[in-house]
């Protein structure tokens, strides 16, 4: 059975408020909202868990505030020896314009998305701006439907909610079963005690409650798609 180490690249970051994380908790604090693509190393393919945010500007004291660098997306790939060329494989979380940016600078992947999330993005409804509908023109994009196993030890797992589509990364690792989320969220999303709390921003509330409770119950290690201590991580899990 293949096992992965998972590899977490800060590309971008953001500064905003709490609240865009979590539904109805801690609007008024201020965060950075760093934002990532993850490498996953093993099986023999180069696979991307997204591409991130193309524009990099970095708000000032951002990188000493979070602790780790924060580099564009070839300067990311280059600190685990990739190329993005070399890229074969891209697993969309959700296509929000700040997660599959750089999707153009691999031409040789495979790119994987709901197929509902596509459908969506082509059509996107006007209360949901941060879709460009032309993102991946041209690009060999591969639509799936539902849970579905990607590779031997990755599975994407439909999380509809905080967009039509969504759908979050399950990894085998040697530490158990890792799952990137496939929402926006942060670790005040998953209180030690009592339910998860909803993505801030959604779609549909009830599915995105729905969603999170369920990749909650399943993940040995959670990966909470924009948590800032994950970019101090250099490997999950980490080197023996």
């Amino acid at each position: 059975m293949t096992e992965y180490a998972i590899f977490p690249l800060a590309v971008g970051i953001n500064e905003t408020d709490q609240g865009v994380m979590t539904y109805l908790r801690d609007y008024g604090k201020r965060i950075f909202l760093p934002i990532y693509a993850f490498y996953l190393k093993g099986g023999g393919r180069n696979i991307l868990v997204d591409t991130g945010l193309d524009q990099f500007v970095i708000p000032p004291g951002a990188e000493e505030a979070c602790g780790f660098p924060l580099l564009e997306f070839e300067a990311a790939l280059d600190r685990v020896g990739l190329a993005p060329e070399a890229v074969d494989l891209i697993i969309h979380t959700h296509l929000h314009n700040d997660h599959c940016e750089n999707d153009a600078k691999c031409p040789n992947a495979e790119i994987i998305v709901q197929r509902k999330e596509l459908e969506f993005l082509q059509h996107p409804h006007p209360v949901d701006h941060r879709y460009y509908p032309d993102i991946l023109d041209g690009l060999n994009v591969v639509p799936v439907d539902g849970d579905t196993a990607i590779a031997d030890g990755i599975e994407v797992i439909f999380s509809p909610g905080h967009t039509v589509g969504g759908q979050s990364v399950a990894v085998r690792t040697a530490a158990g079963r890792a799952v990137i989320t496939g929402f926006c969220c942060n670790a005040k999303n998953f209180p030690s005690a009592g339910p998860a709390v909803a993505p801030g921003v959604h779609i549909n509330l009830a599915e995105a409650y729905d969603s999170i409770q369920k990749i909650k119950a399943i993940a040995d290690i959670l990966l909470p798609l924009h948590e800032l201590s994950i970019g101090r991580m250099r490997q999950i899990p980490p080197a023996p």
